[in-house]
């Protein structure tokens, strides 16, 4: 079936286009009036959630048999990926295989035309507000409402058919259920869709219950359950339960069966993007982090992605930048030389030459000078320049290598300078660019400054000279608009991981983009926003001087307090402390900043404190690792391993054996590994995962304290328990790995 835009969340939209055509044909102020009354309202109501019985509980001894040896390929499901076949109980049927199995029956059951045709009826028809009666109506309030004609009636159901669509997964409105007695998905769309197919919700549910029943019959408790008025409840069978386990298990030392997305695209993640000649701050850790997580996530599954560093590196500040090198390390300006120049602190050198250029009239015309020396390629402001860059690029790597940062190209804004003047020559001829106080701007309609005034947004200044906006519609150009052939990415979707502080520019210059016609229609630009690091006061987070908080300072004092810690529980506390030891701390320190700001909504400022990001207690990184550290330690006591050794991982079991609920749910938990994967590759919010981490290890706790491992019943049980430790240590591994935070087997 070919993409098409939802049926039952275009419907409303659909009649608002007839009733506009139908008020340009007739020039009726009935259509109007209609259109006035709220018919571009959504259709669809938000569902609750409801159901009728309480959760099934376990039969004594519940063993399944598990067919394996399929391909590792067709065991999970991602968003992206075609669904397997519901037979193959095996195989991990996530959210996206239920959502595909009740699209599928939507569109068997019912024709979108006649649902289109049912909608714009029934708010056609739907009744009238009572107006309360005033006592002193105004002349407006008193004239009546013109009716409308057959003929415009008539017009609005005929335009809202013709522009029916097939159902899509947005019409089969699946989501996970909120509570454990819901079972684990809920399917809303008899809801939304009854009035419009003429029927009452809950004989609209029984009717898509009875046809899905045979597509997810194999995965799902028959029968499907009906609750409350009209809500759709799923539940996992045991048997299926049973046989995901044993699928991820195989898979344990890998990617726990989860298989490459069938629908791969080429990414392009913007992120860190520090400055040149300045040093990494606070102010970096978010998109450095935020960007390599989604990076990692979206690699995982399977696309192919490019993580660009687009650095500050050109500028009007570089010419100021290279005259002072010229004054005080002129062997910086020679290519054969600068090489061998050792600038020292490059942020001292900054202030210096800042403080020249601020005093020293002189020194500021000749900087001036120096930034058209280095934009028209004079060889010794080359030289100078890519001798800061080589420097800037030496102190970042230290960084990277601490926060565990891999694959991050750097591309610069000097990157994208050949394709500047051929954005203004396309703004100009298209009539968007204009000139406006002697620069060139664009307007674009809904971007007013505060006393209403147009809100330009400047591509070329008075002098000349280019701004962010212009460099980032060249990028956006050559990201996704030039053909690889001709020096461009070829990419559907690019990833702008900055502060939410810029979104208003990102909505500028992707509109402006967009209607430049620089963007193909398939490809996707998405600003993923984040908040501030804040002081545990609230402000701004900065040293006791007022100064903004090096990010290397901070690391080094995460991982400090973290080694204070971990001696302090060492046997011997004066000790010094061993290599392995100081590896530890140092993956609990940095792990720790990681991990708290991963853990926030990225859109969200949070209060930076090393006191609660270091706890051993809650949703923290030293948590997770601890809780990592604990199952290693039971299985090795388990299978009579020496803590001294890595662990060796036991073989899957035979047959996954379910003796009590608390194993029922660590496994419910567990195999909806692909649908959080899929939610946060859809939805970029890196904070699900630690949610998800922090439900896994809750629920591995339950069990645990419930089903004890060495001392399990039978060989066979104690195998059972093994892959379950086996399965929920590879799943703490793979999302802390994803996070970019290393395990560590004994803690």
């Amino acid at each position: 079936m070919t993409t098409a835009p939802p049926a039952l969340g275009r419907i409303a939209m659909t009649v608002l286009l007839a009733a506009l055509t139908a008020r340009r044909a007739a020039g009726s102020r009935a259509v109007a009036a209609f259109v006035g009354r709220g018919l571009a309202a959504p259709l669809q109501k938000r569902a609750r959630d409801v159901s009728c019985r309480p959760a099934t509980f376990l039969r004594p001894s519940n063993t399944c048999n598990l067919p394996r040896r399929q391909p590792i390929g067709s065991f999970l499901q991602m968003s992206t990926a075609a669904p397997a076949p519901a037979s193959a109980h095996s195989s991990l049927m996530g959210i996206d295989f239920v959502r595909e199995s009740v699209v599928e029956v939507l569109n068997d059951l019912f024709d979108p035309a006649e649902i289109a045709r049912g909608a714009a009826l029934a708010k056609l028809d739907g009744k009238k507000k009572k107006k309360k009666k005033k006592k002193q109506p105004s002349e407006e309030e008193s004239v009546e409402e013109p009716k409308m004609s057959e003929e415009e009636r008539a017009s609005i159901i005929d335009a809202a058919v013709a522009a029916a669509q097939p159902f899509t997964a947005k019409d089969a409105m699946v989501t996970a259920a909120t509570k454990a007695e819901f079972g684990d998905y809920q399917c809303n769309a008899a809801m939304s869709l009854a009035k419009a197919a003429g029927m009452n919700p809950r004989e609209c549910a029984q009717k898509i219950a009875a046809a899905l029943e045979a597509k997810v019959g194999g995965v799902m408790e028959m029968p499907l359950e009906i609750a409350g008025p009209g809500f759709i409840n799923l539940r996992f069978r045991d048997e299926y339960l049973a046989g995901a386990l044993g699928a991820m298990a195989e898979d344990s030392g890998g990617r726990l069966a989860v298989p490459l997305t069938s629908h791969k695209q080429k990414i392009v993640v913007d992120f860190s993007s520090p400055n040149i000649a300045k040093e990494m701050h606070v102010g970096h850790l978010r998109s450095t982090i935020i960007g390599d997580t989604l990076s990692n996530l979206l690699t995982f599954a399977g696309h192919d992605v490019l993580r660009l560093n687009h650095v500050g590196d050109w500028g009007t500040q570089f010419g100021m930048l290279v005259e002072h090198l010229r004054d005080e390390f002129p062997q910086a300006l020679n290519k054969e030389t600068a090489g061998d120049v050792d600038l020292g602190d490059l942020v001292t050198l900054y202030k210096a030459a800042k403080q020249r250029f601020d005093k020293d009239e002189e020194f500021k015309v000749r900087s001036r000078e120096g930034v058209v020396k280095l934009q028209a390629g004079d060889a010794e402001a080359l030289a100078a320049w890519e001798s800061l860059c080589a420097a800037s690029r030496a102190e970042y790597q230290k960084i990277y290598d601490r926060l565990n940062i891999v694959g991050l190209e750097e591309r610069g804004e000097s990157f994208y300078n050949p394709y500047l003047n051929g954005v203004i020559d396309d703004l100009e001829q298209l009539g968007l660019a204009v000139e406006s106080e002697g620069a060139t701007a664009v307007f674009l309609e809904g971007y007013a400054n505060r006393d209403g005034s147009p809100l330009p947004m400047l591509v070329r200044k008075s002098d000349g000279g280019f701004n962010y906006a212009t460099t980032d519609l060249a990028a956006i150009r050559q990201r996704v608009e030039m053909a690889q052939s001709e020096g461009g990415e070829g990419a559907d979707r690019v990833l702008y991981v900055t502060d939410a502080g810029q979104s208003q520019h990102f909505e500028m210059v992707f509109a402006a983009a967009k209607k430049a016609g620089f963007v193909p229609k398939a490809a996707s630009l998405e600003h993923v926003p984040f908040g501030l690091v804040q002081g545990e006061d609230g402000k701004k987070f900065a040293t006791r001087s007022g100064d903004t908080v090096k990010l290397k300072d901070l690391l080094d004092e995460a991982v400090r307090i973290a080694g204070e810690d971990v001696q302090s529980r060492a046997e011997d506390p004066d000790a010094e402390m061993s290599d392995a030891v100081k590896n530890v701390t140092r993956t609990v320190g940095i792990g720790a900043v990681k991990y708290a700001d991963l853990s926030m909504n990225r859109e969200s400022n949070y209060k930076f404190s090393y006191g609660r990001m270091l706890s051993l207690n809650g949703n923290t990184a030293p948590y997770m690792l601890y809780a990592y550290a604990r199952i290693c330690g039971i299985v090795r006591k388990a299978t009579g391993q020496s803590e001294e050794k890595p662990i060796v991982w036991p073989d899957a079991a035979s047959e996954i054996v379910v003796t009590h609920e608390s194993e029922r749910q660590l496994i419910r938990n567990l195999v909806k590994l692909p649908d959080i994967l899929s939610e946060v590759e859809s939805e970029l919010y890196p904070n699900r995962l630690c949610d998800y981490l922090f439900q896994t290890s809750q629920a591995f706790n339950q069990f645990y304290e419930n089903c004890s491992v060495n001392q399990a019943e039978t060989p066979e049980l104690k195998a059972s328990r093994l892959s379950l430790c086996t399965v929920s240590a590879a799943t703490i591994r793979l999302l802390m790995n994803l996070l970019g935070i290393p395990v560590v087997e004994k803690l």
